[in-house]
């Protein structure tokens, strides 16, 4: 399995300091709902502390946490590529201090600096890579405990 990458520490570090240039600080209580899938995604979120769950409805009445996110993870790439729709939710499972980027400035940054933009794309391309892995690991965790269990 590959490592986990953070968003700041893979970037070299003349771009994560102008990326960092369009931060701002946010946070979010326990229990707040960040986003929800099919919602505008126009930013996305470094986690500084605290843990996001990931969510999918899978019933009118239940969501299932497909990933929990924390200090240092990146929070939202659906800024990245049309239509610009979160595929998830997310909400705070604690606390949450956050580094907030503004979706559009961060794309006219990586117009302006193409280096940039590509070590972004690049950076954000194996975070979905590993949780992608991660999830699929997962995945036959759960089959391999209902064919176990006889559940299938």
């Amino acid at each position: 399995m590959t490592k986990a990458i953070k968003l700041l520490t893979a970037l070299p570090q003349a771009q994560r300091e102008r990326l960092m240039e369009l931060a701002r600080e946010v946070s979010f209580p326990e229990d707040s709902r960040i986003f929800e899938p099919g919602g505008t995604a126009d930013r996305f979120w470094v986690i500084r502390s605290g843990a996001v769950h990931l969510d999918q409805q899978v019933t009118s009445r239940q969501r299932v946490t497909v990933a929990t996110l924390g200090a240092g993870d990146m929070l939202g790439w659906s800024w990245l590529f049309p239509p610009y729709e979160w595929d998830f939710g997310a909400v705070a499972f604690s606390n949450v201090r956050a580094y907030e980027f503004d979706g559009p400035s961060v794309l006219a940054l990586c117009v302006e600096d193409p280096l940039l933009g590509l070590s972004l794309v690049r950076t954000v391309a194996e975070i979905l890579a590993h949780r992608l892995e991660t999830t699929r690991g997962k995945l036959m965790d759960q089959y391999a405990i209902r064919r176990r269990t006889g559940l299938i």
